[in-house]
């Protein structure tokens, strides 16, 4: 996952500051100088790191912060919020046309992940607005462009126009907008073409579709990735286009972090979305001061409790909980739950988002292997629907036709099913309200150990009843 390493050394060197029970400019300065030098390993611009570390240390020296009861944390919270700053403060959502359509275009280098973004894009308005999405293959060059996007419109539902690869560019944007204003589209996404670098040519044919479209939005899709280069590519993009905001893509990736915390501060362009991996739901409103908390390693519970609301259903979810109260736990809602959670994405980044997590020794050797979910589910297959049903018939015999009709081992076998156990244990304790986590490392054989903290829940449960007040209203 990205910032992994700024994360851990951003911890470390707030972590020192922690233990001490007062804190000196000297030790303040320490402080700064180790988190100067993990933002430029980090691939963050020299003047933002600059900039960043000079107004955290004016903050952290004066005289209301040093002779405070709790001057570390009031160093990490100012730390926290220039973070958030830095990032942008708030989220920007999508500029909006008052007339149908709101015009879409974006722009980047090849290889960005711009098809794929456009796909996204078009999936989250279709599911968050219930519109109707038109997008245009407007990329006549890259081998095969055409064909993803008609494969990712006919995964989705949503038209694509296109002209094949003998039109201009220009001529089959000017078809397909005339097109949406016939079909009424809400919304028109043109999926433009990239180069390996920025040329002439490239620049020329994105200014006559910006003047021809008159976009509402002109995102530069960015790889997070790349490091340093995507300053300079946002800068000559927006200098020449005049961009409206940024998409990171491969967040999910090994990057050090640079490109998101550079971009906004050198373009002064807000970053509007990320994506966060490879499926066409894998996409994230961009909330700065969210992000902030995930780099400092504070975790992201809202992010976690919409991705819940979002993925997990609400009435099996209800149902699951009254089979543990009445103790009817089986292996087919075992699988129905193993499901659901792997559906949210994967565990060691979802439990990464829960507060105090980044501090449980180990968790960053956390790892699921989703080929050990599927050799579980075809254990489960195995199982005839009463033994599903009423796991304590499962003998030594019947275990055995398990494991030859699963192709696995009677250890194995055995192994699950007391994983299987374990993972009803923790079950029942959580819904009365125990939350000790050892079942977690029976349930998915991922080594998590130890127990979240009480702070850690008590915020937890204190944004999530926020939450449903809110929704109530």
């Amino acid at each position: 996952m990205a910032f992994e390493s700024l994360t851990k050394r951003l911890q470390d060197a707030m972590g020192k500051l922690r233990r001490k029970g007062k804190v000196s400019e000297a030790d303040v300065k320490e402080m700064m100088r180790e988190i100067r030098l993990a933002l430029l390993e980090a691939d963050v611009n020299y003047q933002v790191v600059k900039d960043f570390t000079k107004r955290v240390s004016a903050r952290a020296v004066g005289v209301e912060v040093l002779e405070s009861l709790s001057p570390a944390q009031q160093i990490v919270k100012i730390v926290d919020e220039e973070l958030t700053a830095t990032l942008g403060s708030e989220a920007v959502l999508l500029n909006k046309n008052p007339k149908i359509p709101t015009v879409v275009m974006m722009v980047g280098l090849q290889g960005a992940g711009k098809t794929t973004f456009a796909g996204k894009l078009a999936n989250y308005l279709k599911k968050n607005e219930n519109a109707r999405p038109l997008m245009i293959a407007g990329d006549v060059y890259r081998p095969a462009a055409i064909d993803q996007l008609k494969v990712i419109g006919e995964q989705l539902n949503v038209p694509v126009f296109d002209m094949g690869t003998d039109v201009s560019p220009v001529k089959i944007v000017e078809e397909g907008l005339a097109l949406a204003h016939q079909q009424k589209n809400d919304y028109v996404i043109i999926d433009t073409a990239g180069r390996l670098h920025i040329d002439e040519t490239l620049m020329d044919e994105l200014q006559q579709i910006k003047t021809l479209a008159q976009p509402n939005e002109i995102l530069l899709v960015v790889d997070a990735m790349t490091g340093q280069d995507a300053v300079n590519v946002a800068q000559s993009f927006n200098e020449q286009l005049d961009i409206t905001g940024v998409v990171l893509t491969k967040l999910d990736g090994d990057t050090r972090g640079g490109a998101a915390l550079s971009i906004r501060a050198v373009t002064g362009k807000p970053i509007k979305f990320s994506g966060t991996g490879e499926k066409l739901t894998d996409l994230e409103i961009f909330y700065p001061d969210r992000m902030s908390s995930r780099i400092l390693g504070m975790g992201d519970l809202l992010t976690l409790i919409e991705k819940a609301q979002q993925d997990y259903d609400e009435k099996k979810a209800a149902d699951l909980a009254q089979k543990m109260q009445e103790n009817s736990f089986d292996f087919n809602d075992f699988i129905e739950q193993l499901d659901q959670v792997m559906g949210m994405g994967p565990l060691e980044d979802l439990m990464k988002m829960i507060p105090g997590m980044n501090q449980m020794p180990g968790i960053e050797n956390i790892k699921v292997d989703p080929k050990d979910v599927e050799r579980k589910k075809a254990i489960v297959f195995s199982m005839t629907p009463e033994e599903r049903a009423n796991p304590d018939i499962l003998n030594p015999s019947r275990r055995r036709r398990i494991a030859a009709g699963s192709g696995n081992s009677v250890v194995e076998v055995n192994r699950m099913i007391k994983q299987f156990n374990e993972s009803k244990k923790m079950m029942q304790q959580m819904t009365k309200g125990n939350f000790d986590m050892p079942g977690m490392e029976q349930m998915f054989g991922t080594g998590v150990k130890g127990k979240l903290s009480k702070m850690a829940m008590k915020s937890m449960m204190k944004k999530t009843q926020k939450k449903k007040k809110k929704k109530k209203k």
